[in-house]
């Protein structure tokens, strides 16, 4: 199946159809902005006929109920739902006339029913007017017609797909539809006749890639803090669920109540998705045996199941298949089964009309493809009477009032009167605002037949007029529909099956929403997909069955606990498979975490479910089918409750379990801890790089010594990239005497209403510039902790534990162990590594081991400190590690290599042999290897190509006196110049290196490059070194032509990257100056040495010497030009070109440049890069 041509079709197909209808609309004299009266008898000057003014008037009050734009969408998708339904059963020869509707047989875009229009024996087909279409050649005129008789006469067969039309749906069908690059042509054209052979494919493809746009739509609203609104639910939570799954999910549900009352080994292996139940206990044996005795009285026409949030159908087609398998188990054939399967077994739900009308559809497809007349059933009189399914979308009693009801229901006894009345009233009362929550409703249980006999108008079941005084018409039709929206969601069903919408309580729901989860679903409301889970449960009878694939953070976050608590209290899990990520088409990336999972509505706490780990891609596997003889995991959910938070790690072992016994928890003799939040970082936190060093605060051991200091930065643990032992001390905050800003500034938001008073404080100041042990909340690689010596204030998402005392050495080492995958991991694979799991983390101190443990620790965090100070990012970067003991730079990067490689060697065997040493002293031989994974060790290795452009990096900042070849360190990062530390290399006198396409000036960035690397390795080898050099970058020419290319095209890029941390952006330290794309002119200047009067220099002593060279080159070329050869003259031409556009370019830069100039800008940079960057930004390259 090509999906690609399925999503461009349906991408393009929903705007193009949207704009057709609106189109049409316009014919009629309706638009968004202006109307003609909807009682009018003609437009435009013809006379409309009686069906187009009802259907136009009906239009009409339609857009003034729901909205113009809200109208064209859903008559678009209507008409794309009906060409959907057309086109399948054309294909499959599943339309009653036999007769195809877009193409002829051989698959062309020739419709047959155009070339047959004479023989075709429709129901209401005039064929005086299809003779009078034909004879005048109106042939698009002929095919509208046509359709639209088709649809009518399907209409009888899938009533609520193809309503009969006098719809208003038909006065908008778009015109031209035989022209080239119609939507119906287009769907011939780029969707393979095959792929419409696959039901349920095609069709929740084309559902999921038609709301596509509609879903990236809402989800920009999120970003700018637009709710989700109850019309954009279904484009933002629908997401086509793999066939995999959903058979899975089936197979274990629905399949497994019937083989448990009916066993039947030939059945059980045609379900490859089927999981065997694990070994039991004999009392929960026994306890299985009472439940399957009820399975076993189960008659296939007995059972009844749901998709409460059923999409396109995709769920609920399998149940199909799966229940035909059922009733042929029993002695039915298929085509026995069909009725019953459509009006006793199934039910769907969806918020949706899109997604309803799809299912329904897709239920009468399988109905048809199991049963070839079903489309031909007649009712005793010999009228057509098709089987309609149980299938529905949401809808609400807004707009329902008590006034018809007085003329309802008069053929029922008082008493039956007064109680129907009753219980409509409080129908009508929980159905409101319905639509906002779709199947979570929770409706009173009613006597539905009794409210089906009453919601019928006066006089209708004689057949007599009704004169309709109170609008009873209207409403009792809409109480009809509520009733069986109603009675779906208020009745028990065996199994429940479903794939539910994902959407976050935090940031995405309306406050409608929001209120009626915190009212009825307190313990799940975090997530749309956890209430469901209640949802679920709810709808199951006891002992039933349900099945769903959702999100896996309900399995480990804390505001989950109290739901795990439920639970596990109340249900018993069969089966799960932990797919992870990667699943679902349209879901990237690793935020998204998938599991499915069987449940049982019966409490067996000693119960062993079985767990089927297949995240990392292993899920992959399992397309075909499970594997006979899958590991899984066994537990119970006794066992379960004994982790902390009850959270549902299953592969966590016995042994692993019992230590939470024998150990000491953390948090008993610690301090792990959540720092703080500033409130606003863009004011109060910056990268250590950006601010002058001297304004830095290092060493501080308690808030208390700032009050003395003049300092306003101080070291800040934000967290970070995935360092163990040592590393990511890359921010500092704004604690100017003990916080005295951020303090003032929180007070002032909480006086404005603007937050609550917890979060008016500075969390935990006390722990402030203590000595710690740091992880990073959000991590995509796995837990790790480092080492913090005092002077460091840490952030809610560089959370620590302090208060260890003694005890910090070997609690980082059994932290850091290959207990944390047992003890933090598996309890937290959703990415935040929360408080919770560290603070429960069994402790076993074994004083014989200690010391050993200890000096292991201290040798780890020497290692990682060596290797985090060997990079420009380390406020303790002495110099590069290619320059000082080699004269050539390719002998300096093979030790480099072999420095890295070493020490990569000697932390692998220590931290192995803290593995071993742990390991043993939790009794964990059984469950666990000492053995490291190469990934997971975090020190960096040597990489030419990166090693070589930080050099290139480091000469730049020895060009600028940032560093020196004279002095360790820093030399200049704010403060005072020392012109002392400089006698090597002496840096650019006045802070502006130009970078050329050619070396225009003295101090050219490639010339001022040649003389740093003679001056740091020698002038011996300076053209090896530089040959060196040019062959790592790559490229075309000279060694000095390479790297003038790479300071041209990529050194800023690349800066901008080194001087970047994730989540606070790129924070360059040296600012290029640049005219644009033809590369006119380009400079470098480092912040730190920015003066008032930079711009100004770089105007006269740059860019007008610059302008100057390029008329002087201009005007000797065009002198050339006339006394030259024909080939020369092309290449001059050329050249021509190349210096004329780069002197318009730097005309226009100059402007720019002046008037920057002229008002000698000062920059503070403790604003840092961002808000001084942008003082500039016209004359500044883009930060890339």
């Amino acid at each position: 199946m090509d999906k690609n041509a399925i999503k461009k079709y349906a991408v393009w197909a929903r705007n193009e159809l949207i704009a057709r209808v609106t189109q049409k609309a316009e014919q009629y004299e309706i638009t968004e902005k202006k109307t003609t009266p909807k009682d009018a008898e003609s437009i435009n000057g013809r006379l409309l006929t009686e069906t187009e003014k009802n259907q136009r008037k009906a239009l009409i009050e339609k857009i003034q109920a729901d909205g113009f734009e809200q109208v064209m969408e859903e008559v678009a998708y209507t008409w794309f739902n009906r060409f959907t339904a057309l086109r399948f059963m054309e294909v499959n020869n599943y339309l009653p006339s036999h007769t195809r509707v877009f193409t002829n047989e051989t698959g062309e875009f020739k419709p047959q029913i155009l070339a047959d229009a004479i023989q075709l024996d429709l129901e209401g087909l005039d064929m005086d007017r299809v003779f009078e279409l034909k004879e005048a050649n109106r042939t698009e005129e002929l095919y509208k017609y046509l359709l639209i008789t088709q649809c009518n006469a399907l209409s009888a067969v899938l009533p609520r797909m193809f309503q009969k039309i006098e719809h208003y749906t038909e006065l908008l069908l778009p015109d031209y539809l035989l022209r080239e690059g119609s939507v119906i042509e287009q769907m011939i054209a780029l969707i393979p006749e095959e792929d419409w052979t696959d039901q349920v494919q095609i069709i929740g493809w084309l559902y999921q890639y038609y709301n596509s746009e509609p879903k990236d739509a809402v989800f920009a609203a999120l970003k700018k803090n637009v709710k989700i609104s109850k019309e954009n639910i279904p484009a933002a939570t629908q997401l086509f669920t793999p066939d995999w799954i959903v058979r899975y999910m089936v197979e274990n549900s629905l399949g497994r109540l019937w083989l448990e009352g009916h066993p039947n080994d030939a059945l059980k292996s045609d379900w490859k998705y089927y999981m065997d139940e694990a070994d039991q206990e004999a009392d929960v044996q026994r306890q299985l045996e009472n439940i399957r005795k009820e399975y076993a009285a189960l008659k296939p026409e007995d059972i009844r199941c749901i998709d409460p949030c059923m999409g396109s159908g995709h769920i609920l087609c399998y149940m199909f298949d799966v229940l035909v398998k059922i009733y042929e188990d029993y002695g039915y054939t298929a085509r026995e089964a069909v009725q019953n399967i459509v009006e006793k077994n199934l039910w769907g739900l969806d918020i949706d009309e899109r997604a309803a009308q799809l299912s329904y559809f897709a239920v009468l497809m399988k109905a048809r493809q199991y049963d070839r007349r079903f489309f031909n059933k007649k009712d005793e009189n010999g009228e057509l009477c098709i089987p309609q399914p149980n299938v529905y979308a949401i809808d609400e009693s807004n707009g329902i009032t008590s006034a018809p009801m007085h003329d309802m229901g008069i053929e029922l006894s008082q008493e039956e009167y007064e109680k129907a009345v009753r219980q409509a009233v409080r129908l009508v009362e929980e159905m409101h605002d319905a639509k906002e929550y779709g199947s979570i409703i929770r409706v009173t249980p009613c006597d539905w037949n009794l409210l089906r006999r009453f919601a019928v108008p006066r006089g209708a079941s004689e057949g007599q007029m009704t004169l309709d005084i109170h609008g009873e018409i209207e409403a009792s039709e809409r109480l009809q529909k509520l009733i069986n929206i109603a009675e779906a969601l208020g009745q028990k069903y065996h199994a429940v099956i479903t794939n539910p919408p994902y959407m976050s309580a935090r940031g995405s729901m309306s406050a409608v929403l929001t209120k009626y989860l915190t009212k009825n679903y307190a313990l799940s409301k975090n997530d749309m997909f956890t209430v469901f889970m209640e949802v679920c449960q709810n709808l199951l009878k006891r002992d039933g069955l349900y099945s769903m694939v959702n999100q896996q953070s309900w399995m480990f976050l804390a505001g989950f606990a109290k739901l795990r608590d439920k639970l596990y209290s109340t249900i018993s899990f069969v089966n799960m498979l932990h797919i992870g990520a990667g699943a679902f088409e349209g879901i990237a990336g690793e935020v998204v975490q998938s599991v499915a999972f069987s449940v049982r509505n019966s409490y067996l706490p000693k119960y062993q479910a079985s767990y089927f780990d297949v995240t990392e891609g292993k899920w992959r596997e399992c397309i075909e089918g499970l594997p006979r003889n899958p590991h899984v995991y066994n537990m119970s959910t006794n066992e379960i409750q004994d982790i902390p938070n009850g959270i549902l790690c299953y592969h966590l072992g016995g042994a692993a379990i019992n230590q939470y016994y024998n150990g000491k928890r953390l948090d008993s003799f610690a301090d792990p801890r959540v720092g703080m939040a500033t409130g606003d970082n863009d004011l109060f936190v910056r990268l250590w790089q950006e601010v002058e060093f001297p304004n830095i605060g290092l060493g501080v051991r308690d808030g208390e010594e700032t009050l003395d200091r003049e300092e306003r930065w101080y070291p800040y643990n934000k967290g970070g990239e995935c360092r163990r032992w040592y590393g990511n001390r890359t921010h500092l905050v704004d604690w100017y005497h003990n916080g005295s800003t951020i303090t003032a500034f929180k007070q002032g938001r909480l006086m404005r209403g603007e937050i609550e008073k917890k979060n008016s404080e500075c969390w935990n100041r006390e722990y402030y510039f203590l000595e710690s042990i740091s992880w990073s909340k959000v991590s995509s690689g796995r837990f790790a902790v480092r080492y913090y010596e005092p002077g460091f204030i840490f952030d809610v998402a560089g959370c620590s534990i302090l208060g260890l005392g003694e005890n910090l050495l070997y609690v980082m080492g059994a932290l850091n162990s290959e207990l944390r995958n047992a003890y933090i991991e598996s309890l937290s694979p959703t990415l935040n590594f929360e408080t919770g799991a560290i603070k429960a983390f069994p402790i076993i101190v074994d004083e014989s081991r200690k010391k050993e443990v200890e000096e292991i620790v201290k040798t780890c965090i020497q290692i990682e400190k060596e290797e985090w100070d060997s990079y420009e990012g380390s406020w303790d970067f002495s110099r590069h590690p290619l320059v000082g003991e080699y004269d050539k730079i390719e002998d300096a990067f093979k030790n480099w290599e072999k420095v890295c490689n070493d020490r990569i060697e000697h932390i692998r065997q220590l931290e192995e042999k803290l593995n071993e040493l742990f390991i043993g002293i939790y009794g964990l031989q059984n469950e666990m290897s000492p053995t490291i994974n190469s990934q997971d060790i975090t020190l960096r290795k040597a990489d030419l190509q990166t090693d070589i452009k930080s050099l290139i990096s480091y000469a730049v900042g020895c060009m600028f006196g940032r560093y020196s070849l004279d002095v360790p360190g820093l030399a200049y990062a704010g403060g005072k110049w020392n012109p002392q530390n400089y006698s090597t290399y002496i840096p650019d006198l006045d802070g502006i290196i130009p970078i050329c396409d050619d070396e225009y000036f003295e101090d050219d960035i490639v010339g001022r490059f040649v003389k740093f690397i003679e001056a740091a390795f020698g002038k011996e080898n300076l053209e090896e070194n530089l040959g060196f050099i040019a062959s790592v970058l790559d490229g075309n020419g000279t060694s000095r032509e390479i790297i003038r290319n790479y300071f041209i095209n990529d050194f800023y890029a690349d800066h901008c990257s080194n001087y970047s941390v994730t989540g606070s952006g790129k924070r360059p330290i040296y600012w290029l100056f640049d005219s644009g794309k033809k590369n006119g002119f380009k400079c470098l200047i480092y912040m730190h040495r920015y003066k008032s009067d930079t711009i100004a220099r770089i105007r006269t002593d740059y860019v007008h010497e610059q302008q100057s060279r390029y008329r002087t080159a201009i005007s000797d070329l065009e002198q050339r030009i006339s006394t030259t050869t024909a080939s020369e003259r092309v290449k001059i031409n050329k050249r021509l070109s190349v210096l004329r556009a780069q002197a318009d370019e730097i005309r226009i830069f100059e402007e720019k440049v002046h008037h920057l100039a002229d008002q000698m800008i000062s920059i503070n940079l403790d604003d840092g890069v961002r808000k001084n960057y942008e003082l500039f930004i016209d004359v500044l390259a883009k930060i890339k």
